[in-house]
């Protein structure tokens, strides 16, 4: 089914373009929200009411436009709520990541200068409130959900429901500021702060102004398109560019319905029961839903891993010829029709893509088995690239213009080339204005041709589809001299559904390495079915039978590769991490600079000669 083509709204301003969208689209369903286990749906005119009040309500609070309120929240509503609140205010909108310690919130609302903050919970306040003296310009924390703090007593907090209250009475008292705001940005001046992770130092803030924005939502792919027949799934954090733009802000430009998930531990569940007809997500998720496919089949009956296999293959065929833009027969169309009647759509539908117009996979490398397999299926998976820096806009592949193993072409918006050094560069309308106070790491992203040095090595081929090999800093340099790309090796490993991520090592060394992180559930369900005795995470991974498993694993990787880039020896991370732990990215990605320095005892062991 193909989107309609609808009105989309207009404005050089997100605040502008969202107020509009609000007029337009009225009693329409923007978002759905589980409460109390049920979806409940809310329109554009309710979504605007909240909004509207949360910005009256910064302006009651002396909040000036160009000043800065923060969000420290899961994704939820009200994250959306506060953001587009904050916008309508004329102010600059910055996220902060729910898993990060006091000491991180205290550095990202002293570097932005935050007026306001935005917080999800109890939890979340304790944070602020153990850091709120050090942060003299903070004058207001506002609280989504006020459970167990019924009987909190401070002039400071407020609860959401109380703060849009206090915005009700200003807008009533005050008919024309809401205008007067609407109007007070323009399209240059900085709408969101979007903070690295900081795994090289402190975060910093990437600022976007509303031109960047604007740009890549009003000329991101018409070739994938959107409309408010469309559903949409939001689960990655939204102070993280690509949820935010991809999923909220492309939403506002489209009209899709945006679904917000419970919580990271249900997307599973969740995704099956929304059956989105868009998605952008990160390759782990992708790898999940392979994984669970391929276990699966490991307890079907004979007769059904049959079926799978030759569905699949039929599957494969059609995905091959599409993929090289050769042209589909009637008879393998027909085939391919059969076998998702019979197999493929009740895989489809047991992992949630069933409706799946199209997806995306980002902010990581995905490996092109991995595409080509969502292809067979009949799930049309386009792997694209961008970066805070470039408002998570840059290159992609699109329905007939794809190339597995890239990141695609250049959007619109954007102009891309790899300079003598191998680093892809990119400049356009969507590259950021610069990091906040930080002019010295500014003038060293951006050259003085505006051209941004993105840090990732990479080629273009002759039909000018990019390919990232590696992060410049990441490259290994072997003690024999060879360069290495780890992703590469990395990828094909994650392809396992046995593990969830690895981290090569071997820079000035005589061999590679790897640290892994087993799947936790797979594994467990494997060494249940031999009857593997293990009490904790810890002992399941010292097991011989796992480690011969893993084994095996790496073994079937380094047949693909040669002598000088085969993995000799790895070791596992004998503690399950989650999105607490300093180890992973928002993104649920190993942080390897951190995996390298934090696990030296354990890989020193692997060099050491008794080993």
């Amino acid at each position: 089914m193909m989107a309609t083509q609808t009105a989309r709204p207009q404005g050089e301003t997100v605040g502008r373009k969202f107020w509009h969208a609000v007029q337009l689209r009225g009693d329409r369903i923007a978002l759905r929200q589980k409460v109390l286990g049920i979806w409940e749906e809310q329109s554009w005119r309710d979504l605007g009411g909240h909004a509207r009040r949360i910005a009256m309500a910064l302006a009651a609070d002396g909040v000036q436009p160009g000043e800065v309120a923060a969000i420290l929240a899961n994704t939820r509503r009200e994250w959306s709520y506060a953001d587009y609140g904050i916008l309508l205010a004329g102010g600059v909108s910055s996220g902060i990541y729910p898993t990060d310690a006091a000491s991180q919130v205290h550095y990202l609302c002293a570097d932005s200068a935050a007026r306001v903050l935005f917080v999800e919970d109890d939890e979340q306040l304790d944070k602020v409130l153990e850091v709120r003296d050090r942060l003299p310009l903070l004058s207001r924390v506002v609280v989504f959900d006020m459970e167990g703090l019924e009987r909190l007593d401070d002039p400071m907090v407020m609860s959401l429901e109380a703060f849009e209250a206090r915005g009700a009475a200003h807008d009533e008292a005050n008919p024309d500021e809401f205008e007067r705001r609407l109007a007070a940005r323009g399209p240059h001046d900085l709408a969101i702060l979007i903070y690295t992770s900081g795994t090289t130092g402190k975060p910093k803030g990437a600022m976007l102004s509303h031109r960047n924005l604007c740009s890549v939502m009003e000329r991101f792919a018409p070739e994938l398109s959107a409309d408010e027949n469309d559903d949409k799934m939001a689960f990655l954090p939204l102070c993280h560019v690509a949820e935010r733009m991809v999923g909220q802000f492309l939403s506002l430009e489209t009209g899709a319905r945006l679904n917000y998930v419970e919580n990271p531990e249900t997307i599973a569940e969740n995704i099956r029961e929304i059956a989105p007809s868009i998605i952008l997500c990160v390759p782990r998720v992708w790898e999940k839903f392979y994984s669970a496919v391929s276990i699966r089949l490991r307890e079907a009956t004979p007769l059904q891993r049959w079926a799978y296999g030759v569905a699949l293959s039929i599957g494969y065929r059609v995905a091959d010829r599409r993929l090289s833009g050769q042209p589909v027969g009637a008879g393998l169309l027909a085939a391919f029709g059969l076998a998702r009647f019979l197999v493929l759509n009740n895989i489809r539908k047991a992992i949630g893509v069933n409706r799946m117009r199209w997806a995306i996979s980002g902010a990581a490398p995905i490996s092109p088995e991995l595409i080509r397999w969502y292809h067979a299926l009949g799930v049309p998976l386009y792997e694209g690239w961008g970066m805070s820096e470039t408002t998570a806009g840059g290159s992609l592949n699109l329905p007939g213009a794809i190339r597995l193993g890239t990141i695609g072409r250049p959007q619109p918006w954007a102009e891309m080339k790899v300079s003598a050094e191998g680093e892809i560069l990119i400049r356009g309308d969507s590259v950021f204005m610069g990091y906040l106070n930080q002019p010295d790491k500014t003038a060293e992203a951006i050259d003085s041709e505006g051209w941004l040095h993105t840090g990732d090595v990479g080629t273009v081929d002759e039909d000018g589809f990019f390919r990232i090999t590696d992060r410049m800093k990441d490259i290994i340099i072997t003690a024999g001299g060879k360069n290495i790309t780890p992703s590469e090796i990395e990828n094909e490993l994650k392809f396992s559904p046995y593990i969830t991520d690895a981290v090569v090592i071997g820079d000035r060394r005589a061999f590679l390495t790897a640290l892994v992180m087993i799947d936790h559930e797979n594994v467990e369900r494997f060494a249940q079915e031999l009857n593997v005795p293990f009490t904790n995470f810890q002992s399941l991974c010292r097991t011989r039978e796992v480690q011969e498993l893993i084994q095996g694993e790496v073994d079937r990787v380094n047949a693909k590769f040669a002598r000088v880039e085969q993995v000799k020896k790895f070791r596992l991370i004998e503690h399950k991490l989650t999105a607490e732990d300093e180890e992973l990215t928002p993104t649920m990605k190993l942080k390897r600079k951190l995996v390298n320095e934090k696990y030296r005892d354990l890989i020193e062991s692997m060099y050491s000669a008794k080993s």
